[in-house]
C-alpha cells in the first residue's frame, strides 16, 4: 500500500505541477535535489539518516507549499510539488525512510 501511495503522490504532484504550467526545465533540474542529502552519510550513519529522512518526509514540502499558497508565491509551491513528486517516486520504487543501521535498511524494505 505504501508503494501505491507513492505512485498516487507522484502522479498528483506532477499533475498539479503541469496544470500550474511551471517550468519543465526546473522540474528536471531539481527533481533529484533531495537525494543530495545522502552526503550526510559521509559524516556517519546517524547524521546521514537524519539528513536523508528530514528531506524525504512530506511534512516540509507540504508546509512549504502551504506557505506558498497563503503568500500567493509560485516558487515555494513549485519547489514543494517537485519535492513531493520526488518523495512519491521514491516510495513507489521502494526507497523508504532510512534506519540508523544503514542506508539499505528502510521502512519499506531492505534495499
Amino acid at each position: 500500500m505504501l508503494r501505491l501511495e507513492g505512485v498516487v503522490l507522484f502522479v498528483a504532484a506532477i499533475g498539479l505541477y503541469v496544470d500550474a504550467e511551471f517550468s519543465i526545465l526546473a522540474l528536471v533540474l531539481l527533481f533529484l535535489a533531495p537525494d543530495l542529502s545522502v552526503i550526510g552519510f559521509a559524516a556517519g550513519k546517524r547524521v546521514g539518516t537524519l539528513a536523508y529522512n528530514a528531506v524525504h518526509t512530506s511534512a516540509l514540502p507540504l508546509a512549504l507549499g502551504a506557505i506558498g499558497l497563503v503568500a500567493d508565491a509560485q516558487v515555494p509551491v513549485q519547489i514543494a510539488l517537485i519535492w513531493l513528486a520526488h518523495i512519491g517516486i521514491d516510495r513507489a520504487l521502494g526507497f523508504g525512510l532510512k534506519y540508523p543501521s544503514g542506508f539499505g535498511d528502510t521502512h519499506l524494505q531492505r534495499v
